[in-house]
């Protein structure tokens, strides 16, 4: 249905409408996996703001976006849904190229109330008389973003909805303390901004005759709603854990998965608790991400020493910085792409301080279906130029084992970056490993080249090296910070080309290894662009970095200065 029939249904109809979206999505994301329980709760307060708004001419932000489901249902979508989050398919979030319906995007929590702003600010100076509506729920409030917006907001007073979608809810049980209860009149007067609610967020009736009160309203005005999270599908209505946010393809009747198995998420967290049994002074810290870091055993076994501060990366570091300053040993689990947020506190706070740190640096790489804004290929170049440093990479458990040990047996910020997916669990004693060493293996007798790589490349490449009679000296880069000056030394002095296989951003670490290898080096990696969404696969194959790529220039000896 397209957004602008919408408003000749009476309100049995919306109400039927309401019910078969949400048969909808339930049906269609069991089969492509999607933001389920986000999406199962906005499905009436979407239609109340497409019956009384006229998008695209009104302008609907929602934070954050992966909330759009229902959205681009009433905008024309429906029938993209079966490429959901899949490579050229619909996207999982507002898109602008999307859609004339989608006028920002954004796949990080926070930022829709300063981008609604921005767009209130450029309609008045074109004196246009159009809406500006932000809709931010799932814990967003708990970003400190959307409270200099709030500031602001009250302060210039310019026209303009927001809707607070309170679930009481982020992706997991919230824990920040205005996602708790604290959400009311006074805290918006607070910052001069009027208010109408609480409403019922599922009554198609209530909320139009208020959108409708309201949409003249001079200034802005905040319409508060309570939703749940996970309305319509049982299983996501009493997950208090947030295993229902953000799921793979599973099966209606029985609510089981279709893919599970051991994550590189759940190895660093048992691996965590273990080191925490014998050491009372490691913590857990997460900016609102238990479920997804699965620490939810740790918090269990320690309640004490774990700390879910919500959606505030920037303070998650350097709340951190400040207990290693004070004795405690921190460990900070946090997605690469969301790491990017609190680039300031990793450099002014742990780096310049020079603070002990632990940093898990989870969904590190290319992580597919949630696209541009969620792939973490950018957190080694950032964290590469900063002083004190060590940046890491496991290529198997053990090694992660390892790596989290040695990082609790130093002084220094210590991150440790691991990829969406499985890995094959271990529980084999923890060993130190020198900081900075690299390892090689030689397949075959006569390598025809130097590969150096890192992660779960390493094995993947000497498998294949070995499945096609290839010889080859392969490298396990395991550190990019400080990298393995004698290693280089040594590959300097073999007469062999050197290729870097960098499944992440090019340059990240291809220009540590170009500042001592003085021979020409063949560089694989992520062009300068933003990757978009798709399965891993496909986009590695896409992107030329996959491991075909690089056995195809070793055997042509193709070895082109790239």
């Amino acid at each position: 249905m397209k957004t602008n029939h919408i408003q000749s249904l009476s309100l049995d109809e919306l109400e039927k409408l309401a019910a078969s979206i949400r048969a909808f999505l339930i049906q269609s994301i069991s089969q492509t996996g999607g933001h389920l329980s986000s999406n199962l709760g906005v499905v009436e307060l979407t239609i109340a703001l497409h019956y009384v708004f006229h998008s695209p001419q009104d302008q609907m932000i929602f934070d954050v976006g992966h909330q759009s489901y229902t959205h681009k249902i009433l905008t024309g979508r429906m029938d993209q849904f079966s490429t959901l989050r899949q490579k050229d398919g619909l996207s999982g979030f507002q898109k602008r190229k999307e859609s004339i319906h989608d006028p920002w995007e954004a796949g990080h929590s926070s930022t829709s109330l300063s981008a609604a702003l921005g767009l209130a600010i450029a309609r008045d100076m074109q004196h246009k008389d159009h809406q500006v509506i932000a809709i931010i729920g799932d814990g967003a409030l708990s970003g400190g973003m959307a409270f200099e917006a709030l500031q602001d907001i009250g302060s210039k007073q310019r026209k303009m909805i927001i809707v607070c979608n309170d679930n009481r809810m982020s992706i997991s049980e919230n824990n920040a303390g205005f996602e708790k209860g604290f959400l009311d009149r006074s805290l918006f007067a607070s910052c001069g901004l009027d208010y109408v609610g609480p409403l019922n967020g599922h009554d198609l009736k209530a909320l139009i005759q208020t959108f409708e009160s309201i949409k003249d309203h001079q200034g802005p005005i905040v319409v508060h709603v309570l939703t749940q999270k996970g309305k319509g599908y049982p299983l996501a209505e009493i997950d208090m854990e947030g295993n229902w946010h953000g799921v793979g393809p599973f099966d209606v009747a029985s609510g089981k998965m279709k893919k599970s198995g051991y994550s590189w998420s759940a190895l660093m967290a048992d691996a965590l608790m273990e080191l925490a049994q014998k050491n009372e002074k490691i913590v857990a810290i997460t900016p609102a991400m238990a479920q997804g870091s699965k620490l939810y055993g740790f918090q269990k076994a320690f309640p004490d020493r774990f700390f879910d501060c919500g959606i505030a990366e920037q303070h998650a570091i350097t709340m951190a910085s400040a207990m290693a300053q004070g004795g405690i040993r921190p460990f900070v689990s946090v997605y690469s792409s969301f790491l990017q947020r609190a680039f300031d506190s990793l450099l002014h706070d742990a780096s310049r301080m020079d603070l002990p740190i632990v940093i898990g640096v989870d969904r590190a790489g290319l992580v597919g279906a949630d696209g541009e804004t969620h792939q973490g290929v950018f957190d080694i170049r950032m964290m590469e130029m900063m002083p004190h440093m060590v940046l890491s990479q496991p290529k198997d458990g053990k090694e992660a084992r390892d790596l989290l040990y040695t990082a609790f047996c130093q002084k220094h910020p210590f991150a440790i970056r691991y990829p969406r997916g499985n890995v094959e669990k271990t529980d084999t004693a923890f060993a130190c490993i020198p900081i900075g060493s690299w390892t090689k293996e030689i397949v075959g007798s006569h390598p025809v080249c130097i590969v150096i790589t890192y992660g779960s490349k390493v094995d993947v490449l000497i498998q294949k090296a070995k499945e096609e009679n290839l010889s080859l000296v392969v490298v396990n880069a395991r550190f990019f910070k400080p990298v393995d000056q004698n290693m280089l030394t040594e590959l300097n002095r073999m007469d062999l080309p050197i290729l870097v296989w960098e499944t992440d951003q090019m340059g990240s670490l291809s220009d540590s290894v170009r500042r001592t290898i003085w021979k020409p080096i063949t560089v694989f990696g992520i062009g300068d662009h933003f990757v978009e969404q798709g399965d891993i696969p496909s986009l590695e194959k896409a992107e030329q970095i996959d491991v075909d790529a690089v056995i195809k220039v070793v055997k042509q000896k193709d070895f082109r200065i790239l």
